[in-house]
């Protein structure tokens, strides 16, 4: 079981458009964790994702605790990306269990969203400025992930 991305309520078609496509090619399952910001579509994701998205491993949960309960009985541990943690995403060990946790792009994660996390881990940046494109941040993270877990092994 490889390490996988969700994504809780996205608010950009085109960020989630990208990490499909990046799920595509890496080999990476997603999980839109509903509702989204945007109408979810093939079609509105066609315009980020290309031709990838018929290539793409993703499944949609209709709320977060749907998508908490599944991931519990799986058990999986799930490690929050957030700018609010202390730990950053490079001390840590990942295994091929985890799903890393993406919030919206507006907001973040709820705090009983982020409670639920066994793991919170922060992309060391220069002080003074916000965040990373939430895009961009997934693929930073698990570039690591995959690394830790041998997870690029089965790609060519």
């Amino acid at each position: 079981m490889p390490v996988e991305i969700a994504l809780y309520q996205p608010d950009i078609a085109l960020n989630t458009g990208t990490l499909l496509r990046l799920g595509a090619c890496l080999d990476v399952r997603l999980h839109i964790i509903h509702p989204t910001g945007f109408h979810f579509s093939r079609a509105a994701m066609k315009r980020s994702g290309l031709d990838y998205l018929e290539h793409a491993d993703f499944d949609e949960h209709n709320s977060f605790s749907q998508f908490d309960a599944w991931r519990k009985q799986a058990n999986r541990r799930l490690v929050l990306l957030t700018t609010k943690a202390s730990q950053s995403a490079y001390d840590v060990t990942y295994a091929a269990h985890d799903i890393l946790l993406l919030g919206r792009e507006s907001a973040g994660v709820p705090s009983n969203v982020a409670d639920s996390a066994d793991l919170h881990v922060r992309i060391p940046m220069r002080s003074g400025l916000r965040s990373i494109n939430v895009a961009l941040s997934a693929t930073l993270i698990i570039g690591e992930a995959k690394r830790q877990t041998d997870g690029f092994k089965t790609l060519s």
